[in-house]
Parts: C-alpha cells; structure tokens; sequence
C-alpha cells in the first residue's frame, strides 16, 4: 500500500506558481469594494444545519444532495458552509448588524458542495460575497451591477454578459409554478431524469437545467415576466433605467431563476462563452424574505456571489494576470564568517523599503546564483569574507547582460539600489 496522501477529490491545492492571479483578484475587490463602502466579514466554515435548510430550501439539490453534513460528538447536525449569504445573515441578525440599520458588506473564502468534480467546479470552492441589507428599491440593485461591470474594467476583463431576470414575490411565484408545472407535464415524456425529479420538488429549477435536449422546451415554457405583480414590475423597470444611465448593456432571460429559494424580485448573471460549461462568473439578486425567515425583523436584502476559479480562469485566459511576484535583490552569502553579517544586510535593505530573498542553507557561488536568477531578482549581492573585511558589497545584474559586477560601499548599497531600481 502507497504511503502517499493525496488530496480528496474535488479538492484542489493552490500552488506557488497559480497564486498571481488569485492575489490580482484579491487586491482589486478589495479596492473597489473598499471604494464603494462595503465592509469585510468572515463567518466560520461550519454552520448548524437548519441555517441552510431554511434559507436555500429544503427542495432543492444543494440541500438535498450537495451539503457536507455530519452529525458531532454533541449529536448536532452541521454543514460546511455552501454558500455565504446565510451566514452573514445569521451573522448579522445575532450580532445587531440589521436592526434598524443599513449594512454593505462583503466576504470572502471557501465554499463547499459535494458535486461531480470538473472544470470550473470543485468541491471546495472559493467565493468573493457581497450582501447589502436595508435598502428596499432597485438604486441598491444597480449598485451591485454597476460594481461588478467596474471590477472586470479593472482586472482587463471581456467578453461577459449581463443577463437579468424579475421573478417578483413568493406570491407571483405560486401563481406562475402552477402554469409552468402544467406545460412541464404537457412534456413529461421528453424530460430528462433530474427534471422529472425537481417537477415535484422545485419546478423553476428545471428552467436551469444544461441538459442539451431540454433547451427547446424550456424555450417554449411560460415566462414568469406575465406573471408579475406591479411592485415587481416597477422594481425591475427601474434596474433597467439605472442600467441604460449607466450604459451598461444587458439581455433579458426571463428563464433565468438561479438555485437558491430565498431569492425575490430581480436576479442577474454574468454569464461567458470561454469557460466551457460552467458559464456564470458572478450571480445574485434581491431576498427581502430571508432575514426573517432566519429570526431577524423584515428587512430587505440583495447581494451576489463571485466564482474566484472561473474568474481566475479567465484572466489566465485572457493573459491579465502578469508575472509572478519577485524580489528585488537576492543577497548571496560566500562563507560561514559572513553568514550573520549578510543577514543583517538583507534585513536593513528591507528596512529601506526594499524587497531582498536572502540565501540560506549555504552552497557555493555558483549554485547561489543559480538561486538568485531563479527567484526572478534584478541583482544578486554577493557578500563574503572579503566583502565583510572592505565593508562594501558586490553587485551583480541579473537582468543586463554585459554589465560589469561592481564594489559598493556597505553603507551606501540601499540607496544605489533605490536608485538602478527606478
């Protein structure tokens, strides 16, 4: 038997060289997001169970197929969290975020679901979350829009479409489920087996199904737009004129419902043609019903949620995520006697401002500076015995070929750097 370990399938490792793009992302989000005044929160990995239950909904396939849940050593129930939104709610109700107040906030981190592992889709996965409560009209709803069409101008991004849908109340919704499971049954026998399945469980779903040969039928389905209460109207109205103001371009999908029960009023994606199946980048929309639903007072809610692989995916794709970080100077060290003073060294050019791998683990000149042209530095310092005596360190330029080494005094090396680093 192998003594190896490997990671659980779904579950991927992050690797040094794959980290660029992830940091690219990162920082982005945060700027802008700090931009639009949207504070960070970070909820634990582990919820009680019933927290999911009653806010995605109990019919549907995360739920019913998709949650890690195990029972403790107290015999509660508890999920790995498969999505954020709950938990920030949870977070907000139990901490006094939303009474009486309004909120803009954003979380990051990994989600889990027990799904058929492929491209785009793991079972950890990572999310950028952001969630605004308090504000009831489509102002906020657009703000989101116009917030995720500012990120992907900022990462160089193209080729997403913004797609919009309204599926107005709980109420609207009973109305039209009706309509849709008569035309459905009208084409059982076409169905495939998951859509069968969801006809009784969560119909809308089956609107969301990939499955090639139910495209024309769901097509040809009753569209949920007919049946909208004015509220609902007016709402998604006013996204669209906030959306044209902005020039921001959109299609309507009106089959476009989403996966989670808990959302009302308006849904959207961003959608790309470049990722294979797994289309959708960003998604979100409004849930005026779930803080209560979760024991907090009415309060209205609308946020979204960004794929970090797809994303990343994509600036790979599209050559927008740049070179890997490198430092500046590496800083050989030739013999023990010089070992402590190079260290030091290293840690004053850091001092001053400067970016410096130093050597450690000894090995001779030539393997050191296999090292330092390795680590992607501009100049490699050589520090030994000699240099100590001279109080001066050797300069070598990594990236000009034909340029001759040079002796720097030691107390002057920071500022030549600063200077040839320009």
């Amino acid at each position: 038997m192998s003594r190896r370990i490997q990671v659980i399938r779904g579950m991927n490792d992050l690797l040094p060289e794959a980290m660029a793009g992830w940091q690219r992302l990162e920082a982005t989000v945060q700027t802008i997001l700090n931009a639009y005044g949207y504070r960070e929160i970070r909820t634990p990995l582990l919820e009680k169970t019933e927290l999911f239950a009653r806010s995605i909904g109990r019919a549907t396939d995360i739920v019913g197929k998709e949650m890690y849940t195990f029972d403790d050593r107290s015999g509660d129930s508890i999920t790995l969290r498969p999505e954020a939104t709950a938990g920030i709610v949870r977070a907000g109700i139990e901490h006094g975020l939303l009474h009486n107040q309004v909120q803009r906030l954003w979380h990051r981190g990994p989600m889990f679901r027990y799904e058929r592992p492929q491209k785009g889709r793991y079972r950890q996965f990572h999310q950028i979350d952001v969630e605004a409560f308090g504000m009831p009209g489509p102002d906020i709803d657009a703000e989101l829009v116009l917030l995720t069409a500012r990120l992907w101008r900022a990462l160089g991004i193209g080729g997403l479409t913004l797609e919009i849908n309204a599926i107005g109340t709980p109420d609207t919704r009973v109305t039209y489920r009706k309509e849709l499971v008569r035309y459905l049954e009208s084409h059982r026998g076409q169905l495939d087996e998951d859509s069968i399945q969801r006809l009784s469980k969560n119909p809308l779903r089956v609107l969301d199904s990939k499955v090639a040969e139910m495209q024309p039928i769901i097509a040809a389905a009753p569209s949920i737009l007919d049946y909208l209460d004015d509220a609902s109207r007016t709402h998604f109205e006013g996204l669209q004129a906030y959306l044209a103001d902005a020039e921001i371009a959109y299609v309507i999908n009106d089959k476009l419902v989403r996966g989670l029960d808990y959302y009302t009023h308006i849904v959207f994606e961003w959608t790309t043609d470049q990722l294979g199946a797994q289309g959708s980048v960003c998604g979100g929309g409004r849930y005026d019903g779930l803080v209560e639903e979760l024991g907090g007072k009415p309060m209205p809610g609308t946020g979204f949620a960004i794929g970090m692989e797809r994303l990343v995916d994509l600036l790979n794709q599209q050559d927008l995520v740049g070179p890997e970080p490198s430092p500046e100077v590496y800083v050989a060290i030739l013999g023990a006697a010089a070992e402590r003073q190079g260290m030091k060294l290293s840690e004053r050019l850091r001092n001053q401002g400067l970016s410096v791998q130093c050597n450690c683990g000894g090995g001779n000149l030539k393997s050191q500076l296999r090292r330092a042209d390795k680590s992607g530095a501009r100049f490699a310092l050589l520090f030994g015995e000699q240099e100590r005596e001279d109080r001066v360190v050797s300069v070598k330029n990594l990236r000009t070929q034909g340029t001759e080494q040079q002796r720097i005094a030691y107390d002057e090396i920071g500022d030549y750097l600063k200077r040839n680093l320009l």
